[in-house]
């Protein structure tokens, strides 16, 4: 079967990210010696310079692990709600959504700290070890990819005329970036340098000085200018300027922590997913609604029941996935996940994928308890200014980050960092960075699973992926795409099951380079949370038969380039032979896996 590059194999280690110097830079850290966890972290970090329009440091991550000695664990890098975030202030302000971008939509940023708890537990390197090629990218400059320079164009006249610490950095001399050109970022590069420097001032033990490092984030100069800057009036989507709510108390009491992952097990497979403050679950509802001849379908009825499929499993995201019924830090214990992924309830639900694409929003009443809805924007409105996930004629346009890697002892790590991007609020003079936009994921509708509550997360799209084949983990995957990616990262798994192997192992480029699709016939995640009924955007690829057929089945369709649908990376481990394999992305030219 085609596949544009081959499956990586090798036996030490593999890497797979959205950009292939942060693919590099991990594979650097474990020829170095170090584990998958140590190059994940120095990848993550490398993707904050080299992909400052897709995340930053005050972004937010979903990390999934799988120690080769522990159990798999999901890795919480969600910041909440801050203390003053309440729908009450934002509702007296006039608003009826949280806006887009600017301080209003800013949640307590958690990336930075679900990454150094993740070095500090699982990794072996010291915080100078891991963050050097971040450094170095930012100090000396890396070529700016495409998506940077065009990025910056769209919002060129905002940050001239508002955002003006924005355009210090990304407007140099009135230049957007262009291709190629070196790209650096000196006000991050002394960041990092400066934070080094006071977490080795704290002790000579390596777990010591990544906790000071923590304490500098959340307590010390980067804090400091965080809570600052937040309460700095800036122009936001509601075309008023509005300051945030994030203090230094918010910051202060975040810390990244560990919960179980939600799993389901389909065809010997087991996929482990982040919880219902993630849209994770939605690719376990998804599987949970597979017919039992699933096998045996192909072309547009295959299509057809994967689409039909996702929109009730969205419905039931809008109806009952949230925060909103746990603790600050979550236990979602209300969430009824068990009835949603139940064998009767998804028995029932299947039952309502008819011959026709439905334009109807149809959740579920697992246990009998009916669902509420928020109201959103009219259908078919214009994209919104939030994360720019895939434009109207399903080319992608980026919007979020996500790296996998496998080493060879058989830890394995998926991670999708997002938020903090350049586009999302203005660059904090100083640190070379701004902070992120997730509220704008939560509801202004009380009593909603997903209502924005101060000390709760904002319902998230972030969803990384770890699969087992027994208890035995062997696969680690996931796309950027905000909506869209537990749609494509389904259509990867499906893929790679109904593949024949290659060289004896799992076919994973094949799988990522099969055509895609995706819909919109939901209400989106963010801002301003249109909904497009009966949608079905697909690569031009799927076929001119296969796409009328999808047209006669009632499926408004939108043919888009033949390579414009995901975003994946995956790495896998062979537990019997110990054979390791990774593939990347080829749309947009920018994903890579690299291992040997």
């Amino acid at each position: 079967m085609f596949a544009t590059r081959p499956t990586l194999q090798g036996t030490f280690g593999m890497v797979s990210s959205t950009h292939w110097l942060a693919s590099a830079s991990g594979l650097a850290v474990l020829e170095d010696g170090g584990n998958a966890f140590d190059a994940a972290v120095a990848a993550a970090f490398t993707l904050h310079v080299v992909e400052p329009h897709l995340n930053g440091p005050a972004g937010e991550v979903p990390i999934i692990l799988a120690p080769a000695d522990g159990p798999v664990r999901v890795l919480c890098g969600q910041g909440p709600a801050p203390a003053g975030a309440s729908i009450g202030h934002y509702r007296s302000l006039g608003l009826s959504l949280v806006p887009g971008t600017g301080p209003l939509a800013a949640a307590v940023p958690g990336a930075f700290d679900a990454w150094l708890l993740l070095l500090r537990d699982h990794g072996t390197k010291r915080l100078a070890d891991v963050l050097r090629f971040a450094i170095g990218y930012a100090e000396h400059g890396h070529p700016a990819v495409e998506r940077i320079g065009a990025t910056v164009e769209t919002v060129r006249e905002l940050f001239e005329r508002e955002w003006t610490t924005s355009a210090e950095l990304y407007l140099p001399g009135g230049r957007a970036p262009r291709p190629g050109a070196l790209l650096t970022n000196q006000a991050l590069a002394a960041t990092w340098r400066r934070l080094i420097a006071e977490a080795e001032a704290a002790g000579s033990g390596r777990e010591a000085q990544i906790d000071a490092a923590r304490r500098v984030w959340r307590e010390g100069f980067i804090a400091e200018a965080l809570a600052a800057f937040a309460t700095r009036p800036a122009l936001d989507t509601s075309g008023e300027r509005h300051p945030g709510t994030l203090t230094g108390d918010d910051l202060a009491a975040f810390e990244a922590h560990y919960e179980e992952p939600v799993t389901h097990t389909w065809n010997g497979w087991t996929v482990a997913k982040p919880g219902p403050w993630s849209q994770g679950p939605v690719f376990l509802q998804q599987l949970a609604l597979l017919p039992h001849d699933f096998d045996a379908l192909g072309g547009a009825e295959y299509v057809h029941t994967l689409v039909e499929g996702t929109k009730l499993a969205m419905a039931d995201r809008e109806a009952w996935y949230g925060d909103a019924y746990g603790d600050a830090y979550g236990g979602a214990s209300e969430v009824p996940l068990k009835a949603l992924l139940s064998p009767g309830y998804n028995d029932d639900r299947r039952a309502l994928i008819g011959s026709r694409a439905s334009y109807d929003l149809r959740p579920g009443s697992p246990e009998g308890r009916a669902p509420r809805l928020s109201a959103y924007a009219p259908a078919e409105a214009a994209p919104g200014s939030g994360e720019p996930t895939v434009a109207g004629d399903g080319g992608t346009r980026g919007d979020t980050c996500h790296v996998d890697v496998v080493d060879r002892w058989g830890n394995l790590v998926s991670a999708t960092p997002s938020g903090g991007w350049l586009q999302s609020n203005p660059v904090v003079p100083g640190l070379g960075f701004p902070l992120g936009t997730r509220l704008q994921m939560a509801s202004l509708t009380p009593g909603l699973p997903n209502s924005l509550t101060p000390g709760r997360r904002p319902r998230t799209t972030l969803s990384p992926s770890l699969a087992l084949r027994g208890d035995r983990p062997v696969l680690a995957f996931g796309t950027p795409g905000g909506d869209q990616q537990d749609q494509w990262s389904l259509h990867f798994l499906l893929a790679l099951a109904r593949r024949p192997p290659v060289r004896g192992g799992l076919d994973l480029q094949g799988a990522i380079d099969a055509p895609n699709w995706h819909t919109e016939g939901f209400p989106s995640s963010f801002y301003p949370r249109v909904t497009r009924p009966g949608s079905l955007y697909v690569e031009s690829r799927l076929g001119p038969d296969v796409i009328e057929d999808l047209r006669r089945r009632g499926h408004d369709v939108i043919v888009g380039d033949p390579w414009s649908e995901g975003r994946l990376c995956a790495v896998a481990r062979d537990p019997e032979t110990g054979v390791l394999s990774a593939a990347a992305n080829p749309r947009g030219m920018q994903g890579y896996a690299a291992g040997r």
